[in-house]
């Protein structure tokens, strides 16, 4: 079940009315609104229209909608990733990120608290833990956490959990933040790489790109941090030798390949940009069988 379907499933059994009703509702809101809103966010307007509020519920991660102010979820932390620092408009702080998944989905997690943080530099949150988080914020398809959230350790009992977020392939033409996308793009442009010191392992570093992407319908501006980077043919070795990393991602230039990752607005330059979470060679083979599977 998609999490449109599971969400039309909650708001069909909340409003007693029948899944067809809610749909027809939800083409409605998209009409009128000229498509600038997804299915999801338009369900997540009919719902409120109809006085149903999922702030006080328990969501499945799959069920987590872009906008969502108050979510509440449980899943297992499947990645963690170092804490980073930065400085913006003279404001210094640190945000700390990891993957979080259950039988549904798996989704980002993006801590800005400080106590928040601590948890995860002091390894008091590893993977492999079942958390439980209260009055998140879903924007930019992650879950947010603001000092008003709260994320604690839960007794709940996960088995299998989806470890890869759900990417649906598309066109850049039909971005929009909050949106998880598979896309198909050629890199058109790329920039000096940024390094960083890891404030969870000490004497660990990390590495940001930029790129620009293009497939065809629009280009859009490509962010991609350590791990993602690797998936471009970029070694460990190259990553932190300024020399070789821009000779690597200069014959990148023309390449293209299957970009994995979800759309966020930049607050810098105000424009979409892409984050990326993994990269894929195109499988030649593979693409002929998926064309021809579609005739």
């Amino acid at each position: 079940m998609s999490n449109y379907e599971r969400l039309v499933e909650r708001i069909s059994k909340a409003s007693k009315l029948d899944a067809a009703e809610i749909e027809r509702r939800v083409e409605a809101k998209r009409a009128k609104l000229s498509g600038l809103v997804s299915k999801e966010g338009a369900a997540q307007i009919v719902a409120a229209e109809l006085g149903i509020s999922f702030e006080n519920e328990k969501l499945k991660v799959a069920e987590l909608v872009q906008g969502m102010k108050r979510a509440n979820v449980v899943g297992k932390i499947t990645r963690i990733f170092p804490v980073r620092e930065f400085n913006k408009n003279g404001r210094e702080g640190k945000v700390a990120n990891l993957l979080m998944g259950d039988e549904t989905a798996n989704t980002r997690v993006v801590l800005w608290d400080v106590n928040h943080i601590s948890l995860v530099e002091k390894g008091e949150l590893k993977e492999g833990d079942v958390i439980e988080i209260s009055n998140g914020s879903v924007r930019n398809g992650e879950v947010h956490l603001s000092g008003f959230s709260d994320i604690k350790k839960s007794k709940e009992i996960l088995g299998e959990v989806k470890f890869e977020r759900s990417f649906a392939f598309g066109k850049l033409k039909d971005a929009r933040e909050g949106v998880s996308m598979k896309l198909r793009a050629v890199i058109v442009q790329s920039f000096e790489p940024r390094y960083f010191e890891s404030k969870q392992r000490e004497g660990e570093k990390g590495v940001i790109l930029n790129m620009v992407l293009d497939d065809g319908s629009e280009n859009i501006r490509g962010v991609l941090f350590t791990e993602s980077l690797k998936g471009l043919g970029i070694k460990e070795d190259e990553l932190f030798d300024l020399e070789k990393f821009n000779a690597k991602r200069i014959g990148l230039l023309g390449e293209e390949k299957f970009f994995f990752g979800s759309f966020r607005i930049n607050a810098y330059f105000n424009n979409l940009e892409m984050n990326i979470d993994r990269v894929e060679e195109i499988d030649a083979d593979n693409l002929i069988k998926e064309l021809e599977a579609k005739v």
